[in-house]
């Protein structure tokens, strides 16, 4: 995948959850959930964009590792929105499939430029 194709992904999956921010009830848990999954998801795309800017390997590495964590959180919301009962876990589970393939892509891409850079400090991060 290039990186175009993987920035379009995660701008993808952003307004994808956007829309789903969207269709969550107007209630105090509601609004919660919808808060931390609109921000979680949105800085999927927003952090990827920032590691491909990255001025070194470790600086990308880093930015990477944000982007999994987020894109792993974002799941956690959705988990929650469907354990809260404001959606059926059926609806979300391809939004839910994107946001693990993405922490997937996340970790073997971090892992590949750790093992590209042995003498830094980033090999722990195998």
């Amino acid at each position: 995948m290039t990186e175009k194709e993987l920035k379009d992904r995660t701008k993808n999956f952003a307004l994808r959850v956007l829309k789903l921010v969207d269709t969550l009830p107007d209630t105090r848990s509601g609004r919660v959930l919808a808060g931390q999954l609109g921000r979680s998801g949105t800085s999927v795309g927003a952090n990827y964009r920032a590691a491909c800017r990255s001025r070194s390997t470790a600086e990308m590495i880093s930015r990477l590792s944000i982007v999994e964590e987020e894109a792993d959180e974002s799941a956690f919301w959705m988990e929650l929105v469907a354990d809260h009962g404001m959606m059926s876990t059926d609806k979300l589970a391809p939004l839910r499939q994107e946001a693990g393939e993405l922490t997937a892509i996340m970790v073997a891409s971090r892992k590949t430029l750790a093992a590209r850079n042995p003498k830094s400090r980033i090999q722990n991060l195998k």
